[in-house]
């Protein structure tokens, strides 16, 4: 018996990024990545109609956006109807990130546009602020190899942001992945 082979969706981007679908995103990163679909994945979003609204209107020209429940997205995922889409998943914060890649979604990497900075955080980059929960998602993360990337647009040097979380010391790096 041959095994059966389960196909996906490609998802070529998860970027968590405060500001979800806006002008980097909708130019540089859709063109870069080569997407038909964009889809924002937030619980919160997906429930206010006039946020969701509006980023289904900002998607650029030939490019479908829509707005989805993390519930909804892990069910889509592995669903046969939708193996055609070039994804590019937004995502708010790293827990909606976690919550995605824990229930199943496949990502050799994380990009990191911004994280909105609050009292609980602290600034990691000009753009990323983080607080003990974040940081401990990204240990998770880079534990199971998963590439951390910082980078508000393509165009720009990838930085490990792995590293960065170093250099601040908000963590210590052993750089042991799990097996």
């Amino acid at each position: 018996m041959k095994p059966v082979m389960t196909l996906t969706m490609d998802v070529r981007l998860l970027r968590i990024d405060s500001r979800l679908l806006h002008g980097q995103v909708t130019t540089s990163w859709t063109k870069a990545t080569k997407v038909d679909r964009i889809l924002v994945v937030s619980d919160d979003v997906a429930k206010d109609n006039l946020r969701r609204t509006l980023i289904m209107q900002a998607a650029p020209p030939g490019v479908k956006a829509n707005v989805l429940t993390i519930s909804k997205m892990l069910r889509i995922y592995y669903d046969s109807r939708f193996d055609f889409i070039n994804a590019m998943i937004l995502v708010e914060n790293p827990v909606d990130a976690i919550r995605l890649i824990s229930g199943g979604i496949k990502v050799p990497s994380v990009n990191i546009g911004s994280i909105s900075f609050d009292t609980t955080r602290k600034m990691v980059t000009d753009t990323v602020a983080v607080n003990h929960d974040d940081v401990n998602i990204f240990v998770w993360m880079h534990r199971r190899g998963i590439v951390l990337d910082y980078r508000k647009v393509p165009s720009d040097a990838k930085k490990d942001f792995w590293k960065c979380l170093c250099e601040k010391e908000f963590v210590h790096d052993t750089s042991q992945k799990l097996k």
